[in-house]
C-alpha cells in the first residue's frame, strides 16, 4: 500500500459557526488543521501518495498544501457537487495510480483515533479481502450503524441505528477507516451519488465478497461537534491522542506570537493560536483560542472556542460556548453550554446569562 483517499469534502454543519469561512478539516487542532494530523498518521504507516477528496471550499485546501511540506505527495480531487461518501471514493480514484489488485487506505475527514494502519493494512493483504472495515466498541451504540461479525472477522450484515435493546446485536461501530482492493472501488457506479455505508458495502455482501471487520478498541473520537472538537484537540495536546504533528505534549499549547499575562492561567490542554491575547487574571481551561483572537481580563473560558480574530471582553464567562470569527462578546456577558456566536456579531457589555436554551 502506497495510497490513500482522504475525504474531506462535507459541509460540516454541526459546526457551525467555525465552518462559514472554513472547511472542517483545515480548522485548527492541536494548533494545525485536523487534515494534517490524518495526513501524517497516513504517512507514517506507509503511505507515500494521498488523494484530498474535496467539494465544500477546496480552495481552502488548495491553497494550504500548495504552501506546505508535509513530507508526502499530496494530490487534490474536487467534485462539481457532493456525490456522497461511495461517490466521492470513487471520484478521487481517478486520481490513483495503483493496479486493480493493489490496496488503497480510506479515510473519513473528522474522526481522530489511534488505530494501527499499519496493522489494519495488513491484515486486509493477509485475508486477501475485497474490503476492510476499521470497527470501535463504543458505549452505547444506539446513535450509529452496527456491524456485526462472525468468529472469522468477516462481517455479516450492516445494521441501522437499533431503536430496541433486541437490536443491539455488537457495540461494533463503522469506525471510519477503510481498506479497498483497488478494482473494488472501480465497480462503483461513477458520477453519481453513492453512499458506501448504504450501498457499496451492502451490495458486496450480498455478491459474497470478502468484508472484514477490524476491532480496535483504542481512542476513537468523531470530531463532528463543537464538544468533541474541542475535545479532540485537548486530548492532542495532552497526549491522550497520538499525531505526528504534535511534536510535544503539556498542559497546553501556545503557538507563536500567543501572548499570555503573568497573571492569566492556561490550563487542560487549551490552545493559544498565533498572536493571540490573553489578559491578566483570565482562565483558560481545556479550550481553542484560534489566531488572533483575545480574552480579556478576568475572564473565564472553559471548553469553549473561540474563533479567528474574536474579541471575550472583560469578566466574560463562557463555558460550551462557540463564538464565530470576529465576533466581540462585550464585558459581564456569559454564554452557557450549547450557545453559538456567529462571524462578526457584536455583543454589548451586560450581565444577562445566555444559554441553549434561551
Amino acid at each position: 500500500m502506497t495510497e490513500a483517499i482522504l475525504l474531506v469534502g462535507g459541509q460540516g454543519t454541526r459546526l457551525r459557526p467555525l465552518t462559514i469561512n472554513t472547511p472542517k478539516p483545515m480548522l485548527p487542532v492541536a494548533g494545525v488543521p485536523f487534515t494534517v494530523h490524518q495526513i501524517t498518521r497516513a504517512r507514517d504507516a506507509g503511505v507515500t501518495r494521498i488523494v484530498l477528496g474535496t467539494s465544500y471550499k477546496a480552495e481552502v485546501f488548495r491553497e494550504f498544501i500548495d504552501a506546505s511540506d508535509l513530507g508526502i505527495e499530496v494530490v487534490i480531487a474536487t467534485e462539481s457537487e457532493p456525490l456522497g461518501t461511495g461517490g466521492a471514493i470513487r471520484f478521487a480514484a481517478e486520481h490513483l495510480t495503483g493496479g486493480a489488485d493493489d490496496s488503497v487506505l480510506v479515510f473519513n475527514g473528522d474522526v481522530l483515533s489511534g488505530l494501527d494502519i499499519r496493522g489494519l493494512v495488513d491484515h486486509h493483504e493477509r485475508t486477501r479481502s475485497d474490503v476492510t472495515i476499521y470497527l470501535t466498541p463504543v458505549e452505547d451504540p444506539r446513535a450509529f450503524g452496527l456491524v456485526p461479525t462472525d468468529q472469522h472477522g468477516r462481517v455479516t450484515a450492516f445494521l441501522e441505528k437499533p431503536t430496541t435493546p433486541e437490536e443491539i446485536v455488537t457495540n461494533n461501530i463503522n469506525a471510519g477507516c477503510y481498506v479497498f482492493r483497488r478494482s473494488v472501488i472501480d465497480r462503483i457506479p461513477a458520477g453519481r451519488v453513492v453512499s458506501v455505508e448504504r450501498e457499496t458495502f451492502p451490495g458486496l455482501l450480498a455478491e459474497g465478497a470478502l468484508v472484514s471487520g477490524v476491532v480496535d478498541a483504542g481512542y476513537w473520537l468523531d470530531l463532528g461537534n463543537p464538544l468533541s472538537f474541542v475535545q479532540g484537540s485537548r486530548d492532542l495536546v495532552l497526549g491522550h491522542a497520538p499525531s505526528p504533528a504534535v511534536p510535544q505534549h503539556g498542559d497546553f499549547l501556545a503557538l507563536a506570537g500567543a501572548q499570555i499575562a503573568e497573571t492569566a492561567n492556561v490550563h487542560g490542554g487549551s490552545v493559544i493560536g498565533r498572536d493571540a491575547r490573553v489578559a491578566e487574571g483570565a482562565v483558560v481551561n481545556g479550550s481553542v483560542v484560534f489566531d488572533g483572537a483575545s480574552v480579556g481580563a478576568g475572564a473565564r473560558v472553559r471548553n469553549s472556542i473561540v474563533g479567528l480574530g474574536a474579541v471575550v471582553g472583560e469578566d466574560v464567562e463562557l463555558d460550551g460556548a462557540v463564538i464565530g470569527d470576529g465576533a466581540v462578546i462585550g464585558a459581564r456577558n456569559e454564554l452557557r453550554e450549547g450557545v453559538r456566536v456567529w462571524p462578526g456579531v457584536h455583543m454589548a457589555e451586560c450581565s444577562v446569562r445566555f444559554s441553549s436554551d434561551g
